[in-house]
């Protein structure tokens, strides 16, 4: 087992369970921790109703049974997708959300990197937001400094935006023309407010299903206005980014369109995703070139075309921009890891508010958990 050095190409292999709990993401990328060489393999494995159900049970949860049992589920599963994976060097392991209150009790992800890095005899890094908590952070989101590195890789040369749309959408503004993502005005991010979260929660309940394939419902409903406006309303909006959230930040959704019909209620809360990017758009304070979007909402002609009439810019999938916008979540992960085993930050002022540039996550090599227990 190598170890990494200060200018090391690193096959790192990044791993992502979002938290819209469909599945986990596993993805390659070859880097130094600063530039994006090129991409490697990738590999999706769903979770099962069973699993999701398990993990479905441990939301909002710090402790007890559902959680121990939600950690063996995304301890399992990622064991077994990550190890189809070979000459690896470094995993990135994000973990599963169950709770995020960074003003609070702090963030708290399930599954343990140690008992990872036994199974699969590869170092593993994990518990990425912790430390940026720690330091007045709001531990979310992480992707942006991956962003900056992507932005560099595309080519770009003035002021860009990634939004990602996974349970939760969050933007980061990129501005290139910066040398490292830490310096004061490289980067701004923040979470938007919920995107595929709720509408795939309505899904569940009304049909059983995990999300609106394509926007299919959606596209049948019209939108409440009312329920819009007044989820604008929510002080969320009225804070200064860098700001996150917690998936069930939002919960009282459910309740302002459960006397709508399923149509409506789905293209209500579609409004609601895509009213939350607009308003996050407004706190840019330069207007980006292109809007690039990533994440599972991308694919949601409905959601993608409420976002384009929101936005003064033009909005595009991240493969307008030769990216891999169902993998880019895992490959964030891989980048940082190489980050944290060279000692690099992963979180700055400009992201998630902490106090100053630092670098969070824990590397687990094999041998020590079991060393640890004796």
């Amino acid at each position: 087992m190598r170890r990494i050095g200060t200018s090391d190409r690193v096959r790192a292999l990044g791993a992502m369970s979002g938290t819209s709990l469909d599945g986990v993401d596993a993805a390659v990328i070859e880097t130094d921790g600063e530039t994006v060489f090129g991409f490697g393999e990738t590999a999706y494995r769903a979770y099962t109703d069973a699993e999701r159900a398990v993990l479905r049970a441990a939301l909002g949860r710090w402790e007890g049974p559902e959680v121990e049992a939600a950690a063996e589920v995304v301890e399992t599963a990622h064991a077994e997708i990550l190890s189809r994976f070979e000459n690896i060097d470094l995993v990135g392991f994000h973990g599963q959300t169950l709770a995020h209150d960074p003003r609070g009790r702090g963030t708290h992800q399930a599954g343990s990197g140690a008992i990872l890095a036994e199974a699969l005899g590869l170092p593993v890094v994990w518990d990425f937001r912790s430390t940026d908590v720690r330091f007045g952070g709001e531990g979310a989101p992480l992707a942006p400094f991956y962003h900056f590195a992507l932005a560099k890789f595309a080519g770009a040369t003035g002021p860009v935006a990634f939004l990602n749309l996974g349970g939760v959408g969050n933007l980061t503004l990129v501005d290139p023309g910066f040398a490292r993502p830490e310096a004061e005005g490289a980067l701004l991010a923040f979470d938007t407010g919920p995107a595929n979260a709720p509408v795939n929660d309505l899904m569940q309940a009304r049909r059983g299903l995990a999300l609106d394939e394509g926007g299919a419902l959606a596209a049948q409903g019209e939108v409440a206005d009312a329920v819009v406006e007044d989820f604008l309303r929510h002080p969320h909006f009225y804070r200064m980014a860098p700001k996150s959230l917690d998936r069930d930040a939002f919960a009282d959704l459910s309740a302002a369109v459960a006397e709508l019909s399923d149509a409506d209620a789905a293209a209500t809360l579609t409004a609601c995703a895509a009213a939350s990017v607009a308003a996050g758009m407004e706190q840019c304070p330069v207007p980006p070139e292109r809007l690039l979007v990533t994440g599972g909402g991308r694919h949601n002609p409905v959601l993608m075309a409420m976002i384009a009439a929101g936005c003064d810019c033009p909005t595009e999938p991240v493969e307008a921009a030769g990216l891999d916008g169902d993998m880019l979540e895992a490959q964030a992960f891989g980048f940082l890891a190489v980050r944290v085993a060279r000692g690099l930050p992963t979180s700055c002022p400009g992201t998630t508010g902490v106090r100053a540039a630092v670098g969070g996550g824990t590397l687990s090599r094999p041998g020590e958990l079991a060393v640890a227990l004796g």
